[in-house]
Formats: structure tokens, sequence, C-alpha cells
């Protein structure tokens, strides 16, 4: 140990608790979030729209998957949200975060019926706030 000024530096590293490791693992993740504006348009008949909760942030270039953490403004399966002909809707998808290494990635929504969403290529930003138009 050295002394300076009556005050004693140990030579070994400072002991971290558990408990502090995860907090810490837990605000490293809440700020990776990814958001998602999305927006829907219905066609020249009433329509309905529901986000189901296996919707995923797939990165091409792993395996990894982002899993939907949060729904705002639209309704989630089994309950669908109608649209008026013509009528639009806007909605927020958080998502945990993507790899560092992540460039491109798919939206998918991975369902047991036909016609999930999927929107392709959607290229990552500095902010991973992106705005999406689910057709």
């Amino acid at each position: 140990m050295i002394v300076y000024n009556d005050i004693a530096e140990p030579r070994t590293k400072p002991v971290v608790g558990s408990n502090i490791k995860k907090a810490i693992l837990q605000q490293e993740s809440l700020e990776k979030q990814v958001i998602v504006h999305g927006s829907y348009k219905s066609g020249a008949y009433v329509d309905g729209i529901r986000i189901w909760p296996t919707t995923f942030l797939c990165d091409q270039q792993s395996a990894h998957k982002s899993k939907l953490i949060y729904i705002e403004g639209v309704s989630t399966y089994p309950t669908w949200t109608f649209l008026s002909p013509g009528e639009q809707i806007n909605f927020l998808l958080v998502f945990s975060g993507l790899p560092k290494d992540c460039k491109l990635f798919d939206l998918k929504e991975i369902i047991t019926e036909p016609d999930g969403f999927e929107i392709k290529n959607i290229r990552r930003n500095t902010t991973d706030v992106y705005q999406v138009n689910f057709l």
C-alpha cells in the first residue's frame, strides 16, 4: 500500500457487488433501446391492425433478435384496432437494443398466421430512432 498525505491507496482493484453490476447492465440496456415510429394507412375498405408480441428486429449479420418491449397507440394481438377507409394510425414500438456492429436489420412479425408484417433492409442510424410505414 502506498500512502500519500495520510491517504491510503490500495494496490488492488475495488470489488463491485453483483447487485451494482446488475443495475449497471440494466441501465446500459435501457440506453440501447431502439424506437420505431410506425404508421399504417387503411385502403378503400374498413381495415384492422394489431401488433403481435412476437415482433422482432432481426440483425442481418447475426442471429440476434431484439425483443419488442413496449407498444403505444395500437392494439396487441388478439385485439384489433379498426380503421375507416383511408384512415391512418401512428404508433410507437420500443425494442431492446441491437448489437453494436449491426448495420442492417429487418422488422419481422413472426406469427402463426399469414401476412405478418416484414419490413426488410432498415439501415441502422446513430440515433436508433426510425420511421417505418407498415403496408
